[in-house]
Formats: C-alpha cells, sequence, structure tokens
C-alpha cells in the first residue's frame, strides 16, 4: 500500500484516552432541534471510531475507512476476526453497516417501495426522500413540458406521495429538482454515510459524505433497519496539486481521471482526494467530480472537509451542522485521513497544468484532451458538426456551473454573435433556478435562444423529446453536453447520436460555433463584420452573492414528515404502470441446470439490459418493464441486436425468446464480457432476468451494482477463472453447476470457486471453473428467493417473537 503524508493535524488525544461512550461526546455536537434529522450521529460515529482505533492498534486510516468503519454494526467483532490487521479488511471482509438516510428518486423509487411495502412495517427506521426528477419529458420548455408531464405520470407520482405520507418519507414532487441536487442542498453532510437508488449517488460526496448508488432491495436494507453488507472497498488517492485556471473545471478532473482509469478501473475501490489542490476547489465542483467516479466504476469517492464545505452548509442554511462538523474535525479528527494513511494506489493529478477534456463518444472513458480533439474527431471520421448543446444536469447545474456559462453568452452578446445550434439548460433544483432567475442568468439564456428545461433529469436520462433528428435516423449526428453518461441511444433515443462529454465552460462556447474542430481556448470565431472574436476565459461565482433563494413554495416538502397509518396505497390491477410483487421462488434445494439463451458481445450496459427512456414509465410495472430485457445487447454469434435463436434455429427478440422459455420450463442463462452492468442502479436489469425465467449471468467480470442487484434478486453471478471460457460456450449450451449445493451448504465459504458443466449440442462434455463472491447473507438471500424474501420472513419471525 502507499502512504500519502498530510499537512493537517493528526488524530487527536482521544484515541489515548479510556473508551468514552457516545453520551460522553454528545454535548459537543448539540444543534437545534429542526437539524437533528439532517445531522449524523456524530457522537455515535466518534465513539465508534475510538473502537476501531483501539482494536487496529491506531494505525492510520484513510478518511473513507473512518467513515465506513464508524458506522459499522459492531467494530469490534469486525475486526476481531482479522486480529485488527486493516489489510485483511480492504477488498476482502463483507463490512455490516448502519447508513445514516436513504434518498430514491422517482423511477427506482417505485420498486424500492413496492418491495418495502411486502416487509409489513408501518414506517423506515432511517430518514428518507423520494426525489420526483426522472419522468419529466424536456422538449419545449418547463412551462409547458412541466405541466404535461406531471398529467402523464399522475398515477405514479401518486403513489409515491401516498407512499411518503404513509411511511413517514419526504416527497419532493415533479420540478423540485433533481435528486443529487437536492440532497447536495439539503442532506450531504461531512461524515454522512447514506444509501441512494442511483448510480450518482456519490455526487454526495463532495460535500465530504460517503454516499453509496444501490439497488431498490439494498435500499430497504437501510429503510428496515436490517444491517446493509459491502465487501470493504479498496482505497485510491488521488493527489490534487495546483490550481484550476483558465478554461479548465472540476468537470476536467474527473474527464481525466475516466480517461486514465477506465471504466472498470475504479471497480472494488473508494476514491478519496487529498492534497493542496483540493483546497482550491469549490464544494459544487467537488461535487461534480463526486458525481462521474460511477463512470469508473468506483464504490464511490469522498473529499475531506474544508473551508469551502462550511461556505456552502452556511449559504444552504445549515450553519449549526457545520459547527458540529468544525467539531468533529478539529476535536476528534473525525473527518479528514490521518497523517501516514495508507492507500492502495495512489495517482497524482497537476490542475495547474490540465487542460479542458472532452470524452466520447459512446463510452465515458474514451477522454481527449482539448487540444487535440479537432485533429482526433478528423481522423476517426467523427461528424465536422455539433447539432445540439446541452447543459446543466445532475452533474453541473451548480451556481458556478451557471454563471461561468453566463459569462461566455454575455461575452458573446456583446461581440454580436448569435448561437448556431439548439441550446438547452437544465437547472438543477428549484432553488438553482430561482437564484438563477433573480441574478438574471436566465434572462441571460434566454434572450440567447437556450430552451430552458424544468428542473429534473431531462434529455441526461433519455427523457428528450427532441425534434430535429429523428430517432431512427441512420446519420451519426453530434451533441456536447454537461452530463455524465454517453452510452448509445442513451439521450434521444437514436443509436447514431454521439454525445461528447465536457465542461458547460466548452458546451457554452461550442454553440457559437457548432465545429467540432472549434477550441475555444485557442481559436477565434468570424464575427458578422468579418472580424475575428476570441473569448476570454469563463468567469464566474462560487456562491451567490446575495445568498441562494428558496423559490417557489409548492416544491418544498414538509421538513419531517410523521407516518400516517391511515393513508391507503392503491394498485389498480388493470394499471399498466403499477404491479404488486410477487415473491420470486426459493431455491429448489438442487443444482441448477440452464441454457444458454444468449453469448453477448462487448459492452453490456444497464442501458443495454433494462433501456430507460420510454420505458421508465413502466419501472412500477415488472411485467411490462421486463419487456426491454437485453433488448440492446449484441448477440456474439449473429452480430444482430435484441435477436435471439431457439434450439431450433427460429428468430425471436431477446425478451420474446425469454417468455417463451419461462413458459416451457427452460431456465436460461446469458454469457457476456468485461464490466456487466456497467452505469446505473438500474434494479430492473437484475429483477427483470429474474422474472423473465433467468438462473444465471456468466461474465468476464461485472460491476459492482449490478453484481450486488442481481444477488438481491436471487440470481447467481459467475465469473470465468479462466476468461478464454467465453469462446468455448455457444447459444444453446446446457450448463450445470455441479457443487452448488455444497457451496451453499458452507455459506459461500468454499474458496470463491463453483463447477459448472457444459454439455454442447453435439453432446460432448467438459468443466470450466468459474467464480463466485456470495457471502453468508447473499446465500440466505439465494435460498430464500430474494433478498426481501429473506428480509420479510425475519420481520414476520421477529413480529410473532415480539407477540408472543
Amino acid at each position: 500500500m502507499l502512504s500519502a503524508r498530510r499537512s493537517l493535524r493528526s488524530p487527536v488525544s482521544f484515541i489515548r484516552r479510556s473508551l468514552a461512550t457516545s453520551s460522553d461526546f454528545a454535548s459537543a455536537f448539540e444543534v437545534p432541534h429542526e437539524y437533528k434529522s439532517r445531522t449524523p450521529p456524530y457522537a455515535k460515529l466518534v465513539g465508534n471510531l475510538q473502537t476501531v482505533q483501539k482494536v487496529t492498534n491506531g494505525k492510520p486510516l484513510t478518511l473513507a475507512e473512518k467513515i465506513l468503519y464508524s458506522h459499522l454494526v459492531d467494530p469490534e467483532e469486525t475486526f476481531a476476526s482479522v486480529n485488527g490487521d486493516l489489510a485483511q479488511v480492504r477488498g476482502q471482509q463483507y463490512l455490516k453497516l448502519n447508513p445514516d438516510r436513504v434518498a430514491m428518486q422517482d423511477a427506482s423509487a417505485q420498486t424500492a417501495l413496492l418491495q418495502f411495502m411486502t416487509t409489513g412495517m408501518s414506517s423506515t427506521v432511517v430518514p428518507a426522500s423520494i426525489h420526483c426528477d426522472h419522468l419529466i419529458v424536456g422538449k419545449e420548455g418547463a412551462d409547458a413540458d412541466l405541466p404535461s408531464s406531471i398529467a402523464t405520470n399522475k398515477e405514479v407520482f401518486d403513489f409515491l406521495q401516498s407512499c411518503g405520507e404513509k411511511y413517514g418519507i419526504q416527497f419532493w414532487g415533479p420540478g423540485s429538482g433533481i435528486i443529487h441536487q437536492i440532497v447536495l442542498e439539503n442532506f450531504s453532510v461531512p461524515g454522512l454515510m447514506m444509501l441512494g437508488t442511483d448510480s450518482h449517488t456519490p455526487n454526495a460526496g463532495g460535500l465530504g459524505a460517503i454516499a453509496i448508488g444501490v439497488g431498490g432491495a439494498d435500499a430497504v436494507d437501510a429503510l428496515t433497519g436490517t444491517p446493509w453488507e459491502l465487501k470493504a472497498p479498496k482505497i485510491l488517492g488521488v493527489k490534487l496539486t495546483g490550481q484550476l485556471s483558465g478554461w479548465s473545471s472540476p468537470k476536467d478532473v474527473i474527464t481525466h481521471l475516466a480517461g486514465l482509469l477506465t471504466v472498470r478501473g475504479g471497480t472494488g475501490y473508494i476514491v478519496e482526494y487529498f492534497g493542496d489542490g483540493v483546497e482550491s476547489l469549490s464544494c459544487t465542483g467537488m461535487a461534480t467530480i463526486c458525481n462521474m467516479g460511477a463512470e469508473i466504476g468506483a464504490t464511490t469517492s469522498t473529499f475531506p472537509y474544508q473551508e469551502a464545505h462550511r461556505r456552502y452548509l452556511v449559504q444552504t442554511g445549515r450553519g449549526p451542522i457545520a459547527d458540529a462538523a468544525d467539531v468533529a474535525l478539529n476535536k476528534f479528527g473525525y473527518l479528514k485521513a490521518d497523517e501516514n494513511a495508507q492507500y492502495d494506489k495512489v495517482i497524482e493529478i497537476d490542475l495547474s497544468s490540465l487542460e479542458p477534456h472532452v470524452n466520447g463518444p459512446f463510452t465515458p472513458d474514451l477522454s481527449t484532451p482539448i487540444s487535440k480533439f479537432g485533429q482526433t474527431a478528423k481522423e476517426e471520421s467523427w461528424p465536422s458538426k455539433v447539432s445540439a448543446g446541452l447543459i446543466g444536469s445532475c452533474t453541473n447545474s451548480s451556481y458556478q456551473d451557471m454563471s461561468r456559462a453566463a459569462s461566455i453568452i454575455r461575452q458573446a452578446e456583446e461581440a454580436g454573435l448569435k448561437p448556431k445550434i439548439p441550446f438547452f439548460v437544465t437547472p438543477g433544483s428549484e432553488q438553482i433556478r430561482a437564484t438563477i432567475e433573480r441574478d438574471g442568468l436566465i434572462d441571460v439564456f434566454e434572450r440567447n435562444g437556450a430552451i430552458v428545461l424544468a428542473n429534473a433529469c431531462g434529455p441526461c436520462i433519455g427523457q428528450w423529446d427532441r425534434t430535429d433528428v429523428s430517432k431512427d435516423s441512420s446519420d451519426f449526428n453530434a451533441i456536447f453536453t454537461s452530463f455524465n453518461r454517453n452510452f448509445r441511444a442513451r439521450n434521444d433515443g437514436n443509436r447514431n447520436t454521439m454525445n461528447f462529454l465536457t465542461s458547460p465552460d466548452v458546451v457554452t462556447a461550442m454553440i457559437y460555433s457548432g465545429d467540432m474542430n472549434y477550441n475555444p481556448v485557442t481559436d477565434s470565431i468570424e464575427k458578422e463584420n468579418g472580424e475575428a472574436f476570441k473569448f476570454a476565459p469563463p468567469k464566474g461565482e462560487e456562491l451567490p452573492h446575495d445568498g441562494f433563494i428558496k423559490g417557489r413554495s409548492e416544491f418544498y416538502p414538509e421538513a419531517n414528515p410523521q407516518p400516517k397509518p391511515e393513508v391507503q396505497i392503491n394498485v389498480s390491477p388493470e394499471s399498466d404502470r403499477l404491479q404488486i410483487l410477487e415473491p420470486f421462488a426459493p431455491w429448489s434445494g438442487d443444482e441448477l441446470s440452464t441454457t444458454v439463451l444468449l453469448k453477448v458481445e462487448g459492452k453490456c450496459t444497464t442501458d443495454h439490459i433494462s433501456a430507460a427512456g420510454v420505458w421508465l414509465k413502466y419501472k412500477g410495472h415488472l411485467e411490462n418493464i421486463s419487456n426491454n430485457t437485453l433488448i440492446g445487447a449484441v448477440n456474439k454469434e449473429t452480430g444482430e441486436v435484441n435477436k435471439a435463436y431457439d434450439l431450433n434455429g427460429d428468430a425471436y427478440t431477446i425478451p420474446d425468446l425469454m417468455i417463451k422459455w419461462k413458459d416451457e420450463g427452460r431456465p436460461w442463462i446469458v454469457v457476456a464480457e468485461h464490466n456487466y452492468g456497467e452505469g446505473s442502479a438500474r434494479e430492473h436489469a437484475a429483477m427483470s432476468p429474474r422474472f423473465m425465467g433467468g438462473s444465471i449471468i456468466l461474465v468476464k467480470s461485472f460491476a459492482r451494482i449490478h453484481e450486488t442487484n442481481l444477488k438481491k434478486q436471487g440470481m447467481l453471478p459467475l465469473t470465468f477463472a479462466d476468461e478464454s471460457d467465453y469462446d468455448k460456450i455457444s447459444a444453446g449450451d446446457q450448463l450445470t453447476t455441479v457443487d452448488l449445493k455444497d457451496m451453499v451448504a458452507k455459506n459461500g465459504d468454499n474458496g470463491g470457486v463453483l463447477k459448472v458443466k457444459v454439455t454442447k449440442r453435439d453432446g460432448s462434455e467438459f468443466e470450466i471453473l468459474c467464480k463466485h463472491t456470495m457471502s453468508k447473507d447473499q446465500i440466505d438471500f439465494f435460498k430464500a428467493g430474494s433478498a426481501i424474501n429473506y428480509i420479510g420472513n425475519l420481520k414476520k419471525q421477529q413480529a410473532a417473537e415480539s407477540s408472543a
């Protein structure tokens, strides 16, 4: 492991004193009553950390370890099994954790809450929130789009609001903003540990939290007070030196890092930023960096507590929480890494020499410095013109982002330039929208041709009703966005739309050129009079000079809602949007015998497995949304998309063949390549295959969230011990586990391997060795049929015991 010395003070002397209880620290962290539900239990966390320091003999800890280990259900038990050796924990031990909070966006909240309802509980154990942001279409602008989307999705929004009222969950309705921006403004605080049903939940790490994207079943763990399990991540340290200047922005830190690490490079790691360069970043800039940690596969990302965090907390009305965080840092050393903390890897980035980057197309790790982008575009035969520019989203909709973009537009306006391509702006929240409206920024955008969309995800998640390019167009077109993800067909449903990810600054400058060869750092644009015009570097404000304003009161929920058991939640059996979940069947106790339905070629993200866009409306209806299962996957043996073949050679769409085999009682398996399930926390990418009759997913490697989601739904995720075995398997082969019963009997503790017998269509047989990462708890989920089955059974047993 690698260490990084810190100029910050080492943990204070409380480690050397006799152990104290959380009550001994409580007075140090007092906050007014109205802040209690939004303040981490610092006294308890400091007490837990003290225990960890004792059992590990005071070994230096990273910030990520401090936050994770202080949330352990039983710190002593966790470290006793490894004799306090930290090296035996990272990447090896499963941690049982108690998260502080859960946040759910509207698309994934439906399934999470439908699962929570099966537990029979009357309220959640931890504070939680619902955010209506994914189901809002972007087209004409907020005034037209929002009412239309509310009308279209009324049944779903009413269901979510009823769940919020019944269980005491905050309900942030449509138009209030994007989940990650609202969490940053209201709930994320240093030292917090939270789960969110969206892969970009790590955005909250920009305010010093450990925030992890999960599926709905994982969220239910926290909602029910069931210890949440996570394989202890390794820690990747990113040392930032120097200071950003000119056209460079926080977005370029993460787009550059994605190019270095690839979409798989962060898998199994928490990314922890440190170094003198951190001090020069704004809180929202840090959030941008953490947001896109999802694009390198990281479990999450985080930053140590800084003055920028305090400024942001105060500006967003959370001064007392900042005071408590000050105590946690300065008195107890909680919110920073120890001096000489050990990292598994360290990467150094010099902010002073960092230039803007452009990433894409079709993958967020194809990173090109802007100085080389024009030439690369020519060499790759990418379109020569840009067809649209879009800024905002959860990744880049801060006040700083918007004010920098407006500074570019003002320069263009003074020079007499007009946008050459359509331009869309998405505010991240009602607070951002209201504040930039008050400060004249929306007027700047709109009088220069921008369409200001609703405070929602919109085009970033595929909710873009685009009119200038057909979804079926066979011609490639290029768009520049400040979004975080750029898989095929993600934004507008067109597989030939190339989304190039970059900063809002570069996107905004690009709308005045429209030329892929244009570099705003060095190039000029010709004005109507023939004169050359060159943009000066953008300027913006970290925080609004006159503070934030809340905006329209109807977009804000009750601060601390209480459960209302009398509220009825009605789901019509005739609904095509919502469907009560039926439990999956438990494991039979036998070896699994499956037929290969599909051998997938290349990248297979959650967008390929469970497409968004028009399918988002079915998120609460498992049967309907399952009709999109793997429709984006490429058949390795034919090169076709969404095409699979029955044993007699008849061609079907992939979902249709799944349905046929399910009706015939033929369990199936999908075989795929690396980083299967890359991308979002989209739970239906695991739930739908299970519903459609799947038993096993066998791949070269998994993305973290998706592998966990498969386990939660009772699927068996396996990886090849020898990747070349992928080439030996074909569609129609029979794959049967050999020693699954032994693995289950040993609660997964069988060396992490599983033998599988392959029977070819010609009758020949051979065995391959596969690997698994199933823990004891995950074996229990598998036996019960799903995690929700297991939790439901457990809660019923506890209720029966308490009433006896």
